[in-house]
């Protein structure tokens, strides 16, 4: 495992980048990958001390735009499931009741204006809110103020919410575009993964991470290193970038490739660390982006 202090830390400093350097993260003839699913990890502290996971899921199939909350540790089964398909318009717009972890479950959600971009997630015009126990505990969207305000009760607490992990689904061309906010402070940053093939005129594979059109990583002869990890800067945090794509190369057929982000701490000597350091503080949420892909035959 690379040092995060070695040869192979990377400052991102900034996004500016020049016309060349753009054209590498790039290549115009390339179209990016399509994305899936996205799904993100929510974690909710009440009032009374009692936390929650709270997990969202957008995707996008056949059937239309996609979405289901799932409260509790249990993912093997959504509490709400709804499907935006114009055919079922009346599902854009509602609210459930349901119960969960002992705990009484009320969600409000309004997909019918969202306008979204090239993924599943919308990026303006909806709401989708979870009350627990008479508690607001997750709030999305930039129309969430609307709901508290027509259909909730004023002076309604608010619970601690906050976004431990992100996993996005893409399948398509070996280009892999997404954005990221490393931490509550910090800026949305631009990433691009790109595996480039031999019928690129390279001899071997090569990997390939771009952040805002900076590369940060170049990985050669890919079949031989098809999983490592290396350290990069961003927004003054440490962020661990690891990546498996070996299913690429030896289970082509229904193999994914494997790329992670993980922030962690100055005082992190080491990418993972023991239990008995992780329980120190309980409270200390890091922020990990997950992206499974896979090529089309």
């Amino acid at each position: 495992m690379a040092s995060c202090f070695g040869e192979y830390a990377i400052k991102v400093a900034d996004s500016s980048c020049t016309a060349s350097a753009s054209q590498a993260c790039r290549p115009p003839s390339l179209i990016p990958s399509t994305q899936n699913a996205v799904t993100c990890h929510y974690k909710t502290k009440l009032s009374t001390k009692k936390q929650l996971l709270i997990t969202v899921t957008w995707s996008n199939n056949l059937m239309g735009q996609g979405l289901s909350i799932n409260v509790g540790d249990d993912l093997s089964s959504s509490s709400l499931r709804v499907n935006t398909n114009a055919r079922f318009f009346r599902k854009k717009k509602g609210n459930r009741t349901f119960e969960s972890c002992n705990s009484k479950i009320e969600a409000f959600w309004d997909l019918s204006s969202a306008k979204y971009a090239s993924g599943p997630e919308p990026t303006s015009g909806y709401y989708v809110v979870v009350v627990v126990d008479s508690e607001l505990g997750l709030l999305l969207g930039d129309m969430s103020e609307e709901v508290i305000t027509k259909k909730l009760k004023s002076g309604i607490p608010v619970a601690q919410f906050s976004l431990v992990c992100r996993r996005e689904h893409f399948s398509g061309n070996p280009l892999y575009s997404t954005k990221a906010q490393f931490c509550n402070t910090g800026m949305s940053h631009d990433i691009q993964i790109r595996c480039s093939c031999e019928d690129e005129g390279l001899k071997n594979p090569v990997l390939s991470v771009c952040i805002d059109k900076k590369k940060v990583i170049r990985v050669k002869r890919l079949q031989w290193n098809f999983r490592g990890n290396q350290t990069i800067f961003v927004d003054g945090l440490l962020v661990d970038l690891m990546w498996d794509v070996h299913d690429w190369f030896f289970n082509p057929a229904s193999g994914y490739a494997v790329f992670m982000f993980r922030t962690r701490s100055r005082l992190d000597s080491r990418l993972w660390l023991e239990e008995k350091l992780i329980q120190k503080d309980k409270e200390k949420l890091d922020f990990s982006l997950l992206i499974y892909a896979c090529k089309n035959p």
